[in-house]
């Protein structure tokens, strides 16, 4: 069994096989590094993972059909999980699994009539039977209250579903870790150009909440190579050791050329952790302090910047829309950030295969060197957009 620990949860996710479904997809993607198949009796049969280490009933796949009908979204049982599709009538489509709240697939309509795949999501096997899900889009949040006492939503129920095919489709889903103080929706909305991921966090508590983390997004690209980054000149960055996750891809030989051997990385770990709010020795965390204890890297002197290399870094002063541009494949996604003041990227770099499981580019509307903080009585927005220009 394989094990994925992300520096903002309290424990491991386990990931296991426990069933082989033939002719069912998890992904919408073209390139056969995304889906993992096994022949038996010459059908092609798809290893299907699932989170093993979150206790969760299995989902009533009729109950859901029968409850949210008519709204553009079908449900497919896999195992204890679900995965729910997104259609619209121009043909744009969107998958999300439930309980993790995975964005697998947002299949975009083009100006051409047919759909182009904008996220990079893969089916990893780590072992004989093993297997982990990762990329797409996924919400990495640590939430610490004034006691110390934190916690990370990753177990989604569905609340609600609204729209219809015709013009837009809400899913409105809640963690079921938040307790009876703070709730925390996770909200995601397809529209004819566009897929957002919205976090509401209602604090009802007497006291604030510290919130760290991102929302994390794996564009799928040609290559490195063929794309570019637009409107970033003048945003001030900081370079930093991948951010680690469960859902996150980074190949294994990332910073080597960079300087960040693994060792390197692990002693800079506790840069990603969260600060206690009610600190007052003065033992502040370095994600705590910010622009103040950061030395500053640079300033971003290319608005049309090529991501060729590779690259890990965060922007402290980017536009609330920047543009990613693929010239292999002759598109391009508007990224757009809301609440958040931080922007991550990441590049795996040019050297690998073109088209492959490493063609993608990692954008993260994030909270990750200064936390946001959640006053008390209080209700806040966050979340990202992902346009598609291309219709």
């Amino acid at each position: 069994m394989a094990t994925f620990t992300s520096l903002f949860l309290p424990n491991p996710i386990h990931f296991s096989t426990k069933k082989l479904v033939t002719n069912q997809t998890l992904f919408s993607s073209s390139s056969p590094d995304y889906i993992h198949f096994k022949s038996s009796n010459d059908k092609r049969q798809l290893i299907v993972p699932r989170v093993a280490s979150i206790p969760y009933n299995p989902i009533n796949v009729d109950y859901l059909e029968e409850e949210f009908s008519g709204h553009g979204v079908t449900f497919q049982g896999i195992g204890d999980n679900c995965v729910a599709q997104m259609t619209l009538e121009n043909g744009s489509t969107a998958i999300l699994m439930l309980p993790s709240g995975l964005i697998t697939s947002y299949k975009a309509a083009m100006w051409h009539g047919g759909t182009d795949e904008m996220l990079h999501s893969s089916v990893f096997e780590e072992e004989k039977g093993s297997a982990s899900i990762q990329g797409g889009v996924s919400l990495v949040l640590d939430f610490t209250t004034e006691y110390a006492h934190s916690w990370s939503p990753t177990n989604w129920a569905l609340k609600n579903i609204s729209g219809n095919s015709q013009h837009s489709i809400q899913v409105e889903l809640i963690s079921s870790e938040s307790g009876a103080m703070v709730e925390v929706k996770h909200i995601v909305t397809l529209k004819k150009d566009e897929l957002s991921s919205e976090v509401v966090i209602s604090n009802s508590s007497s006291a604030p909440v510290q919130l760290t983390g991102c929302v994390l997004s794996h564009l799928r690209v040609s290559s490195p190579d063929a794309t570019y980054a637009i409107g970033l000149e003048g945003s001030d960055f900081f370079s930093r050791p991948p951010f680690s996750s469960n859902f996150g891809i980074v190949p294994p030989d990332f910073g080597q050329k960079m300087g960040f051997g693994f060792g390197q990385m692990l002693s800079q770990m506790a840069f990603w952790r969260p600060n206690n709010p009610n600190n007052s020795n003065g033992d502040q965390t370095k994600s705590d302090r910010g622009d103040s204890g950061q030395e500053l890297e640079g300033e971003e002197t290319d608005n049309y910047k090529h991501l060729r290399e590779e690259m890990s870094q965060i922007y402290t002063s980017a536009p609330r829309n920047m543009t990613i541009i693929d010239r292999g494949r002759r598109n391009s996604v508007v990224v757009g950030r809301k609440g958040f003041e931080e922007l991550y990227m990441l590049s795996p770099g040019s050297t690998h295969e073109l088209y492959g499981k490493y063609s993608y580019i990692c954008v993260g509307q994030s909270a990750m060197l200064k936390p946001i903080v959640v006053e008390a009585e209080t209700v806040l927005r966050l979340g990202q957009d992902l346009h598609n220009p291309n219709l």
